[in-house]
């Protein structure tokens, strides 16, 4: 692996945990909206990604074999399932019953999620780091 491979793999890892930031600081901030455009409860939101795979030639072994270059955002899905009903008959999103759908975000799971988001953009903002260090020193060797 070159030290531009990791460095591609580490923004990649950059750009997918920014986004899961994003969308866990807009889950939380709709932990209360019962009403949304589209009608009905705030729906939460999940990042949806995968691994952008490549081939590649291995001199030593002398064949293709596939190697990992990073991630890529595919989409963001929604959460369709586990709202919580509450009874309030004076909300004006209230049913004929008296009871309000409430979105499905636990607030106490988006704070785990945040917090190892944050950690995980810490870690690739650490190994981008490593790896400028390493170009930089082996660009000084050269000289």
């Amino acid at each position: 692996m070159s030290v531009f491979n990791s460095m591609n793999i580490s923004a990649t890892g950059l750009t997918l945990e920014r986004m899961k930031l994003d969308t866990i600081s807009s889950n939380i901030a709709n932990v209360n909206t019962t009403r949304t455009e589209e009608g009905g409860p705030y729906k939460r939101k999940e990042v949806v990604f995968e691994e952008i795979v490549k081939e590649q030639y291995n001199k030593s072994t002398r064949k293709y074999e596939k190697v990992s270059n990073g991630v890529k955002v595919t989409g963001i899905a929604e959460d369709d399932q586990n709202f919580k009903k509450v009874y309030n008959p004076e909300s004006p999103d209230a049913d004929a019953e008296g009871y309000v759908t409430m979105p499905n975000v636990n607030l106490l799971d988006e704070m785990v999620g945040l917090i190892e988001a944050q950690r995980t953009y810490e870690a690739n903002a650490t190994a981008l780091k490593a790896s400028k260090s390493m170009l930089t020193k082996a660009t000084q060797i050269s000289k």
